[in-house]
Order: structure tokens, then C-alpha cells, then sequence
């Protein structure tokens, strides 16, 4: 194993809260246009199916196509430089998509957002995986996760705030300059750590991806936690999408008020359970990683449940109340997964492994759900303006995703042990 190259505790620290920051912008840049869709809708003259594929399907095709071709080039290359110039990309395209005037432009200013975005998470999982060691990657990555609350409610309260002042357009703009300071900032800061330095395996130079691919498929375990992983964020994450449109439609209430419901539950429900998850995960009990997928499993499969009663009461006191159960359950998982994922590849294959990940999120959290729900909600309409009826029983075709997403956590821990031990290098005593 190589020395540490990775700076006293202090600055690991400092890593990756700035990594969390990456985190939170692309996480606010991407799902603030679910805070002010019906406004995006009406503007525009678009249905259901046509404002999810603007909103969200234009994004994730090429943040999907594109996490490929850039990890390939993060495990390879200084993934510091990588992170900077996809950050500072994509938040000068936020920018852009506030002064669109088309649905063209909007939607080739959301495409750069989504190109911009695919090198930011991958990079970021990759280089903390060389500021920590085997053990507290998971951990690590837990705090990493913080950005998805965090971001999410900055893309609720502050965006609903601003939208309800100024206009959506606005919106856009105001979350668009800081991504760009923080690039210059990591830039100038951050410094690229020693490939695998924490690990007893490394490949002096990166495999080609088809040997990447080809060992992700043969690390069964790897292959349950990225689907469940992907389906868990078609299910919860997608669930959230359409969530403000819904209770804008359901009760009259603006962007604004939506997001005084969503900001507080967002930042403090899903921020604490990100936290205790984190502090969960650094428990020595917590070594065996097959108590992680059990974790996983349980806690998706009971957050099902709450989802489907939810999505089904018209009573926005009660649906209030379940929020503060769904959505922690749907932030708590990120951080594990990407943990446990990180520990089941090669230093020099972290990258494209998180970047599986996403591409399967994605497809179906911003390609699958939207224009599912989207579909589905112009069909019950009957061909009319869509109503809150018609968007409340196409959201609930989504819940039971939920159960499919804990089928898969649970099949991992068959092979986990073994897989993380031959990805590392680095011996597992189990403690079942």
C-alpha cells in the first residue's frame, strides 16, 4: 500500500466538504426545475409528458450518455481540473436556461446542464475514495450525500422564495453564478491525491472500459446495489418530481408555499438522517458491508409503504406529516450505496462504477418516472387539461418500485464479503 499522500484530517475534511458543495449545486441545478414546473408548463403551453421531457428527459439523456466518455477520462486524468471545468460548464448553463425564450433554447440549455453534470458526482466519489480509507469510505460518502438534502432544499425554499418575487426565469440565474465561484475555488484549493493509495490492489495503468464493464458484472453484489440503487431513485426521486406540481394542483398553493412544505423537511429530515446514517456507518459493527444492504433493504422496503398512503390521501395536514418519513428514506441510501460501491471496485475503475450507477438513477429518475407519470397522467385526463386526479393516480403506478428497489439490496449480501475483498485487496471479518 502507497503512503498517504492525502494531508492531515483537517484538510481530508475540507475535501470533502467542498465535494459535498459540488454535490449540492448540481443536486439544486437539476431538480429545481421540479419546484417551478407548472409555471414552466403554463408559460410554455405544454402538457404533462411534454413538460417532463423539457424539464427532465432533455437533461438526462446526455448527463447518461456523457458519464461514460468523462469518467473514462477521470480515471484516467487529474480528476480536480475535471471536477472545476464541469462545475463552472454547467452552472453558466443554469444561468442560460433563465433567459431562454423557446422551448428549444430552454431545452439546449438544460442539455448542457446535463453534460456539464455528469463529470461532477463520479469525479467526486473517485477522489474521495483517495482521501479515505477502505473502512470510512462509506462513511465518507455518506457526508458526501449531504448535497442531495441540502440541494434539494435549496432548489425548494430558495427557488419557490425567489419564483414567487421574481418569476421562475429568475431562478435559474440566481443559482447559476456560485457554482461557477466554487469551481475557481476548488481549482485553486483541492489538491488531486495518489490513485489507491489505501488500497492493496492497483493497476498501474486504467483498464479499457470493457474490462471495466466486464468486472462490474462479474461483482454480483456491485450489480444488486446499482440496481437498487437506480430503482430506489425512480421510485423516491421520481415520486418527488412531480411532488410540488401535485400539491400545487391539489391545494391551490404557489411555488413559494410548496417549497416553505419541502425546504424544511429537505434540509432537516433528510440532513439528519444523512448524518445518523453517516454516523451509523462508522460503527465497527458496520465493517461487514452485508449489514449496510440489510440497512439498505429494510429501510426502502418500510419507506414503501409510507410512500403509497402519501400519494394516495388528499389531506395535505396528513401528507405534511408523511413527508417527514419519505422524504429521509429517499436521501439516506446515496451516501451507503456509493460507499459500498466504491468498495467493490478497482481504484482505477471507481469512476465509470459510480458513473453506472448514475446512468441507471437517472434513466429512471429524470427519463423513466417523469415521462411514466407524465403519459400516464395525460392519459387519465382523458385528452383534457391535466388535473390533480389524473396526476395523483399516475404517481401512485410508481410506489411499488420501492418493494423492487429492496429485492435487490437484499440479493447483495450473498456475495458481498467475497466481492469486497477482491475489488480491494483488503480482508473483511464478517460480523453477520
Amino acid at each position: 500500500m502507497k503512503t498517504s499522500s492525502a494531508g492531515g484530517t483537517a484538510y481530508r475534511w475540507y475535501v470533502l466538504g467542498m465535494m459535498c458543495l459540488v454535490y449540492t449545486i448540481s443536486i439544486a441545478d437539476r431538480y429545481v426545475t421540479s419546484t417551478v414546473l407548472e409555471s414552466i408548463r403554463t408559460e410554455l403551453h405544454l402538457t404533462d409528458s411534454g413538460v417532463a421531457f423539457l424539464t427532465g428527459t432533455a437533461l438526462a439523456a446526455f448527463y447518461v450518455v456523457m458519464g461514460f466518455p468523462l469518467s473514462w477520462l477521470i480515471d484516467r486524468g487529474n480528476r480536480r481540473n475535471i471536477i472545476a471545468a464541469c462545475l463552472v460548464f454547467w452552472s453558466a448553463m443554469t444561468a442560460l436556461t433563465g433567459m431562454a425564450r423557446s422551448q428549444g433554447q430552454f431545452m439546449l440549455a438544460r442539455i448542457g446542464v446535463g453534460v456539464g453534470e455528469a463529470g461532477g458526482t463520479p469525479g467526486a466519489s473517485s477522489i474521495l475514495s483517495d482521501y479515505f480509507p477502505t473502512v470510512s469510505r462509506p462513511m465518507a460518502l455518506t457526508v458526501f450525500s449531504l448535497g442531495a438534502p441540502v440541494g434539494a432544499w435549496v432548489a425548494a425554499s430558495f427557488a419557490g422564495g425567489i419564483a414567487d418575487l421574481y418569476g421562475w426565469r429568475a431562478v435559474f440565474l440566481a443559482l447559476g453564478v456560485p457554482g461557477v465561484l466554487v469551481g475557481a475555488l476548488i481549482l485553486l484549493t483541492v489538491r488531486e491525491p495518489a490513485r489507491g493509495q489505501f488500497d492493496h490492489t492497483l493497476a498501474e495503468a486504467s483498464p479499457p472500459l470493457r474490462e471495466t464493464l466486464r468486472f462490474l458484472w462479474q461483482q454480483r453484489s456491485a450489480v444488486h446495489i446499482t440496481m437498487g440503487a437506480g430503482l430506489t431513485a425512480t421510485w423516491g426521486w421520481g415520486l418527488l418530481f412531480w411532488t410540488p406540481a401535485l400539491l400545487q394542483r391539489s391545494h391551490g398553493l404557489t411555488a413559494g408555499e410548496v417549497g416553505e412544505i419541502l425546504g424544511p423537511i429537505h434540509l432537516w429530515g433528510g440532513g439528519i438522517a444523512t448524518l445518523l446514517t453517516g454516523w451509523w456507518l462508522s460503527r465497527d459493527s458496520m465493517a461487514d458491508p452485508r449489514r449496510i444492504a440489510r440497512m439498505l433493504c429494510y429501510g426502502v422496503a418500510l419507506a414503501t409503504v409510507v410512500s403509497f398512503v402519501l400519494y394516495r390521501t388528499e389531506s395535505l395536514s396528513l401528507a405534511t406529516a408523511l413527508f417527514w418519513i419519505f422524504i429521509p428514506a429517499i436521501n439516506f441510501y446515496i451516501g451507503p450505496c456509493f460507499g459500498v460501491l466504491n468498495n467493490l471496485a478497482q481504484p482505477r475503475m471507481r469512476a465509470i462504477f459510480c458513473t453506472a450507477e448514475i446512468f441507471v438513477s437517472n434513466v429512471g429518475n429524470l427519463i423513466v418516472a417523469p415521462q411514466l407519470v407524465g403519459f400516464l397522467s395525460d392519459s387519465f385526463a382523458g385528452g383534457g387539461e391535466p388535473t390533480a386526479a389524473s396526476l395523483r393516480l399516475a404517481v401512485l403506478c410508481l410506489v411499488p418500485i420501492g418493494f423492487w428497489a429492496a429485492a435487490h439490496y437484499y440479493l447483495a449480501i450473498r456475495s458481498i464479503v467475497e466481492d469486497q475483498a477482491r475489488a480491494t485487496g483488503v480482508a473483511v471479518q464478517p460480523k453477520a
